[in-house]
């Protein structure tokens, strides 16, 4: 019987991290193949609702309203508009639709224009997310009242690392949303960017936060920093394919049940590298030519991408 933990420790998941490529991920496949069907890909399609003007000053993100990014501010999408891209969505395959809107908390007047939006993906037979930022206790029980199905707040990086990467707020804000969210009994959404000049240390703290919530994320994205020219990590190393494919693994084995997804920086990793991440895990990506301001490869190519790979959606 798989266990599954909510008290890891540091060591333990830096012993995790260390342990020769092949042996992690003949682990990390073993315990994936348990749960899950190994080519079985679920696809979510993610709109960006709302562009720019964020009053943060997160130092990877292009919608910061702190940095020049030549990225144009667009106000809140019209609810038809929104629908019309959900249908678009389904039709290529997603099952699940994400809306994005660039606020730090969203208003109770705000929540009133996205909530049709929830609605009418809903009635489309599709699952529906937003990220919107911090949300109080009631803010996420108006979200479940309308049907939400996922909320997406990621942490980002570790605790420790956190202060380098964000300062107009603090790690724990970042679990009182995921606290508030999961009390709501609305599914979590939570992971992290890779890329941002953190350590192996840096990846371990972060999956370890995830892995100790009272729940496990039901889902949890890892991103590879797509660089933005204007912020302060668009010169930044990246890590290598072997270091990432090594987090997905960890996030595998720490967190069994979960859906791990292929999130931003896919257009930089070879049909080989996302192989290894599907072996060590990796079970969702998502769909579609944009994410929220970077690209994303085409449904053509990532179809292609699961015909050769025998993967199923």
């Amino acid at each position: 019987m798989l266990e599954i933990r909510n008290d890891w420790n540091l060591e333990e998941i830096n012993a995790l991290f260390n342990m020769p490529f092949n042996d992690l991920l003949f682990m990390a496949h073993s315990i994936h193949r348990e749960i899950f069907d190994p080519n079985q890909v679920q696809v979510s399609s993610l709109l960006n609702i709302k562009t720019g003007a964020c009053p943060e000053d997160c130092s990877y993100c292009s919608q910061s309203s702190k940095y020049d990014t030549d990225l144009d501010r667009e106000k809140l999408m019209e609810v038809e508009q929104v629908l019309l891209q959900a249908k678009a969505a389904k039709d290529n395959g997603a099952s699940r639709f994400c809306m994005g809107a660039a606020w730090r908390n969203p208003t109770d007047k705000s929540l009133d224009k996205v909530i049709p939006m929830i609605k009418g993906v809903k009635e489309l037979g599709m699952e529906a997310c937003v990220t919107l930022g911090m949300l109080t206790q009631e803010q996420a029980m108006m979200l479940k009242e309308a049907g939400l199905d996922y909320y997406n707040h990621n942490i980002d990086t570790s605790k420790e690392n956190y202060s380098n990467v964000v300062t107009t707020r603090i790690f724990q804000d970042r679990l009182d949303t995921l606290e508030a969210v999961q009390n709501a009994d609305i599914n979590v959404c939570s992971g992290g960017i890779l890329g941002m000049g953190e350590t192996q240390t840096d990846r371990a703290s972060m999956l370890q936060s995830l892995a100790n919530l009272e729940t496990h994320p039901d889902s949890i994205p890892i991103n590879l920093l797509v660089p933005i020219s204007g912020t302060p990590f668009e010169n930044v190393e990246p890590p290598s394919e072997s270091e990432f494919v090594r987090t997905i693994a960890v996030a595998r084995i720490l967190m069994p049940k979960s859906v791990v997804r292929l999130s931003a920086g896919r257009l930089e990793m070879g049909e080989g590298m996302q192989a290894l991440c599907f072996f060590a895990g990796a079970n969702s990506i998502f769909y579609g030519d944009q994410l929220l301001t970077t690209g994303n490869p085409s449904v053509d190519n990532d179809q292609l991408l699961f015909d050769r790979l025998g993967i199923n959606r």
